[in-house]
């Protein structure tokens, strides 16, 4: 069951710092993450990293950062699912 939970992120954003995909995938294989020219939230690339989790806007001073709040929002979508 692959793609319950979408990760996504533009190409300019400082989250490339790591290798998001293969990190998230490897580690949750019901998260599908994709990569995007744009995410049309004008000028947060700018700022630091961040993600879109099912939506949900996840960002942090540095890309580990983002990406420990990443597995906390994805930990909290999964445990939505098992609830259902």
């Amino acid at each position: 069951m692959g793609g319950i939970v979408v990760v996504e992120y533009c190409d300019g954003n400082a989250i490339q710092d790591i290798d998001l995909e293969a990190i998230l995938e490897e580690e949750y294989p019901e998260v599908a993450v994709l990569m995007n020219s744009c995410l049309s939230f004008c000028g947060m690339c700018s700022i630091g990293p961040y993600v879109l989790v099912n939506g949900k806007r996840v960002f942090g001073k540095t890309a580990e950062e983002c990406l420990n709040k990443i597995r906390k929002q994805i930990d909290e979508e999964l445990e939505m699912y098992k609830e259902v």
